[in-house]
């Protein structure tokens, strides 16, 4: 994956974050609404393809189309494997609480 020098000091920034509260507000202040609306939705389409929840379901649950939630699912099949990684941390996070 080439990664320019833009996006890798953003993501650089982002691994700097070291609160709930700073990371709530660098977004709000680096999003607008509507992207982080939408970036807000697309995680609650992994969380519940996770769960096996079916596309047609999810579709309904989130306002988003079954095309929207194929995709999302495709990343999770053959993406970066970003979203498995947040997800089995968040799971294993939880076993530790």
């Amino acid at each position: 994956m080439l990664v320019s020098k833009k996006e890798n000091d953003l993501f650089n920034a982002i691994l700097c974050i070291k609160t709930p509260s700073e990371c709530k507000s660098f977004f709000y202040d680096l999003c607008t609404p509507s992207e982080l609306e939408e970036f807000s939705r697309r995680w609650v389409i992994v969380r519940l393809l996770s769960k096996n929840k079916p596309y047609r379901q999810i579709a309904t649950e989130t306002g988003v189309s079954t095309t929207t939630v194929g995709r999302v699912a495709r990343f999770m099949k053959y993406g970066n494997n970003g979203y498995n990684t947040i997800l089995n941390r968040i799971k294993n996070n939880k076993k530790n609480s």
